[in-house]
Parts: structure tokens; C-alpha cells; sequence
């Protein structure tokens, strides 16, 4: 496990809605994908460490482009310091996997949820399985093993943030 070796910036004030939360990432390009997703919409991205590669990783940059500066990014060195850094009024640990418990049309999201995803080998251990206030699955056809974390992640996020009302509002554009 090579880590997110690099410092750490100063933690941004928590972003109000949804959050979404990467356990030790395995692929610096479906971070950087996630950071991007998670930029363009407003929400703010926790990472917990350790990561499956340097920080500073080419592949994080190519995909997250110019948009990992506008990220509201929190790292955290484990799983141990982000439960203990998540703010008091913080909501559910919603846990997108696989084997959850309910379909993402079916469940009902709050405001303040955060959409947690596993690593890309081998998802979360069994401590934050059993950490999270929820487990949601999206629904695939029969035969079809997983999406990929970063195409879930948007998927289940786009949701939330619509069934809470705070999807980015389109601009009006004149033609």
C-alpha cells in the first residue's frame, strides 16, 4: 500500500447536503473522477487514507483536470479519524455496495446523508460495513457483477442530490 503521500491541506469547512466519502481508494483515475463529479456538483468529497497510490499520481491529475482545486477535499489518515472528525449534526453513513440492503430507487435519502464507496479490490472491511446507518445497492441486470466505483458513485449521488432538492440549478441560456 503505497498511501496518499502528500501534505495535507487545511480542511475546508464541511459543505452543507450530501457528501460523499472514498475508503481507501485503489485507482487514481476513479478518484480524480469522483473529486471531478464531486466538484462540479457542490458537494464535498472525504478521502480516507490510505490510498492505493502517491496523491500526486499523474492518472488523479489527468482525470480529476483543473477540477481537484475547486474539490472541497478532506483527507483523513484512517478510518478511526474520520469518524472522529465528522461533524456532530453529520447524517447516515450510506454504504454503496454490492450486497446493500436496498435498492437506490427505493431508498430514501436526507440532506445530509454522506455516500460512502469501498475500495475498487475489495470494498470496506467489516468495521465500517457495520458503521454505516445504511447499505444501498443499484439495481443491475441478472449476470452483471458491478458498476464501476466512480459510475456508482455518480449514479447514487445524482439521486440524493435530487430527491433532496439541491441539484445545481441550469443556467438559462437564450438562443
Amino acid at each position: 500500500m503505497m498511501g496518499c503521500q502528500a501534505p495535507r491541506p487545511q480542511s475546508p469547512p464541511e459543505s452543507p447536503g450530501p457528501r460523499l466519502a472514498l475508503f481507501e481508494p485503489d485507482i487514481p483515475q476513479n478518484t480524480g473522477a469522483m473529486l471531478r463529479l464531486a466538484a462540479c456538483l457542490g458537494v464535498g468529497v472525504d478521502v480516507i487514507e490510505p490510498c492505493g497510490f502517491v496523491w500526486s499520481d499523474r492518472h488523479l491529475r489527468r482525470a480529476g483536470m483543473d477540477y481537484l482545486e475547486l474539490a472541497a477535499l478532506r483527507r483523513h489518515p484512517s478510518w478511526n479519524s474520520y469518524v472522529a472528525a465528522r461533524a456532530p449534526e453529520a447524517g447516515r453513513i450510506v454504504l454503496l455496495t454490492t450486497a446493500g440492503g436496498t435498492g437506490l430507487w427505493r431508498f430514501r435519502f436526507a440532506p445530509n446523508d454522506t455516500l460512502l464507496v469501498g475500495r475498487e479490490s475489495s470494498g470496506v472491511s467489516d468495521a465500517v460495513r457495520a458503521a454505516a446507518h445504511a447499505s444501498v445497492r443499484i439495481p443491475m441486470r441478472a449476470g452483471a457483477r458491478s458498476f464501476n466505483v466512480a459510475l456508482a458513485a455518480a449514479l447514487a449521488l445524482g439521486e440524493a442530490l435530487r430527491q433532496t432538492g439541491r441539484l445545481p440549478q441550469e443556467e438559462e441560456t437564450t438562443t
